[in-house]
């Protein structure tokens, strides 16, 4: 079967999905419909802008259905009765009464390498986690989350340097040329997929408000994860006199003890250095509470007597 011969639909929601539902739109796949999260209210206004994928499906004029419950929402899939679904951050757990009425299937692209990271956040969290590799897998949709088949992986080296934002761009460009790759063999009957070991499924889930502000318990290195994690976007922060401190790139340093964990131990040209539990971290780029993101050495230079200050 001609991948233009059958009817698909793009379920996903923020920029990551639109960018690999208009490069399937590109390379010539049939799409009768997409399904979305609710546009969201935005600015101080609450105007309602948007998401992403729906402004692909306008521009090429495919229908676009965003129940606010799929589970208790679905019926619209019995008027444009698609052949194949393609899911890839969708934001809600598809019912099974919906994978039912899908007669060539439901694929997931997932980002991580299964059965690694099941769940809502798995590219932030191999970044906290301080992982050098990740990736896309093809999968099949089933009711427990991100459990089904395995029908191809692309794996994405994580460079030092990377943040959630750049690996994002990584992980859309790898899912996108995996998608492009496997599916005609997967609708050819080429694809048998694999089963998921069980005993090697980890899981990660949403990351919460509260754990935005990093936990100076946790190792330097630990501390660093969660920076890369969470930037640029919303970003990690601390204390500094009351007020927050985001900060969005830093380094290890070594492995010396002076001071109290949290304590800056230097503020000069050369670097800003915080003391973590097990050695020391510079701080590359901040953004001091009402004032604009800053290198380190804006930062010094708007701030007096950081030496030996204490971040909480």
């Amino acid at each position: 079967m001609e991948k233009n011969e059958l009817k698909l639909v793009f379920m996903g929601t923020p920029e990551i999905s639109a960018y690999v539902f208009e490069k399937m739109i590109e390379a010539g796949y049939h799409f009768v419909g997409l399904v979305a999260q609710p546009d969201h209210p935005v600015g101080r206004k609450g105007l309602l802008e948007k998401v992403p994928t729906k402004v692909i499906a306008e521009k090429y004029n495919i229908p676009v259905f965003q129940p606010a419950k799929i589970r208790d929402d679905y019926s619209f899939i019995d008027d444009i009765k698609p052949d194949l679904v393609i899911t890839l951050a969708y934001g809600q757990i598809v019912p099974q009464g919906f994978l039912d009425k899908i007669p060539v299937g439901c694929l997931n692209l997932h980002g991580s390498l299964l059965p690694k990271y099941r769940g809502a956040s798995p590219i932030q969290t191999a970044l906290i986690n301080n992982e050098k590799v990740t990736g896309v897998t093809l999968m099949e949709m089933v009711k427990a989350m991100d459990a089904g088949r395995m029908y191809a992986k692309k794996e994405v080296e994580i460079a030092e340097d990377d943040n959630a934002t750049s690996l994002f761009n990584k992980i859309k460009i790898a899912a996108s040329e995996l998608v492009l790759e496997a599916l005609p063999q997967y609708i050819n009957g080429e694809l048998q997929g694999e089963a998921q070991n069980e005993n090697e499924v980890t899981f990660c889930s949403l990351i919460k408000p509260e754990q935005e502000k990093l936990d100076l318990g946790l190792t330097a290195q630990e501390i660093i994860g969660w920076i890369r994690g969470l930037s640029d976007e919303p970003g990690a922060y601390l204390y500094l006199n009351n007020l927050k401190l985001k900060i969005y790139k830093a380094k290890y340093i070594d492995d010396s003890v002076s001071a109290e964990v949290g304590t800056i131990v230097k503020a000069d040209k050369s670097g800003l250095y915080m003391q973590a539990k097990d050695g020391v971290i510079s701080l590359l780029e901040i953004q001091k509470e009402g004032k604009k993101r800053m290198d380190y050495r804006s930062f010094i230079n708007g701030n007096q007597n950081l030496l030996g200050q204490k971040l909480s």
